[in-house]
């Protein structure tokens, strides 16, 4: 998607996340020369410089399952794709699956205040559904985090339709209408329960398009201290993989001398650890293991160092796997992002 720099508009910028502070800071960032650029920008914005008012603002652009798009919403063709998208995934579901998902989304609003958010990366309905169930009974401050990673997924989703529909209509030198032209790029790309729920139609175990290569390592990790409620900055990690040649880890043995070194790197201010590995399209399945210095962060807590070793399968190696840290002095908790 390589060519010379390519002028959006506020309109184009919230099409792709519905948050005004968003989109004036990415039409202030630009122009951008190719996509790269332009998510790059994208991720400090969203996670720097949109406060918690952005981000609710950003959650509220997509509409209850089974709503139409508010007519008066700031991108038309935000709600143009939420309403093409919306029906192509009602139509996979069934009667009863979609009054669940339904019901579940009412009382997930009622609890957090938003709309539920996920990335499904082509998730059934049963598997939404169970996500959602799951994810109901994580505190607030939590879900609010994993549903902002959530916007980003689909935010970068609709970075690359808004450029490669660029390049497909092979403009480098005038601005796209993206009402016109990013829906049609998109829409058969993506499919939205409720205009919320997101999915790619192409099939995991397959090679992606070189649209969707990757943009960052598959594997990345990030340390929230709830206790002081900020991230937790100056933490060493480490990064380690299993020796594929030996049997799998037994539990209750440890055995040092069988865990590869894969990367290591201390968390910046925001708690996020950095590159900890090579970025690569095909994650090598195994067993991993994220282990973090808290002893040296928390020279009073209960724990010395927090280890988590979780298994990527070969059916999931194009899958990204983010696993976060929740720490405070005497308790700790994780989940499986993406």
């Amino acid at each position: 998607m390589e060519s010379s720099s390519m002028v959006f508009g506020e309109k184009d910028w919230l099409a792709c996340c519905g948050s005004v502070k968003f989109a004036e800071e990415m039409v202030a960032a630009g122009p951008f020369s190719n996509y790269q650029e332009a998510l790059d920008a994208a991720k400090d914005i969203w996670f720097n410089k949109v406060d918690v008012n952005g981000w609710l603002e950003a959650f509220a652009a997509h509409p209850q399952i089974g709503d139409s798009p508010s007519q008066s919403h700031k991108s038309p063709t935000s709600a143009q794709w939420s309403k093409g998208e919306q029906s192509t995934a009602i139509t996979t579901a069934t009667e009863s699956t979609l009054q669940e998902l339904y019901e579940w989304n009412a009382r997930y609003r009622q609890k957090f205040g938003f709309v539920f958010l996920i990335f499904a990366s082509g998730r059934s309905t049963p598997e939404i559904l169970a996500e959602i169930k799951r994810r109901y009974h994580n505190r607030p401050i939590v879900e609010f985090e994993i549903a902002a990673e959530e916007q980003m997924k689909i935010t970068e989703l609709r970075l690359s339709k808004l450029f490669s529909a660029n390049a497909t209509a092979g403009s480098t030198t005038k601005t796209p209408h993206t009402t016109d032209v990013v829906t049609k790029a998109g829409e058969d790309r993506v499919s939205i329960i409720g205009g919320h729920l997101t999915a790619p139609t192409e099939n995991l175990t397959a090679k992606p398009s070189q649209t969707f290569t990757r943009t960052r390592p598959p594997i990345t990790t990030h340390i929230l201290d709830v206790a002081r409620g900020y991230p937790a900055a100056g933490v060493e990690v480490r990064l380690e993989m299993w020796d594929s040649n030996q049997s799998r880890p037994v539990f209750g043995h440890t055995d040092s001398g069988r865990w590869k070194l894969q990367g290591s790197s201390a968390t910046d201010k925001d708690g996020r650890s950095g590159q900890l590995m090579n970025l690569v399209d095909a994650l090598n399945p195994g067993i991993y293991r994220i282990s973090f210095n808290t002893g040296k962060y928390n020279p009073e807590g209960f724990f010395p160092y927090v280890s988590i070793v979780f298994e990527v399968r070969d059916s999931q190696k194009w899958e990204h796997f983010h696993v976060p840290l929740l720490l405070s002095p005497f308790s700790l908790s994780t989940y499986r992002g993406s």
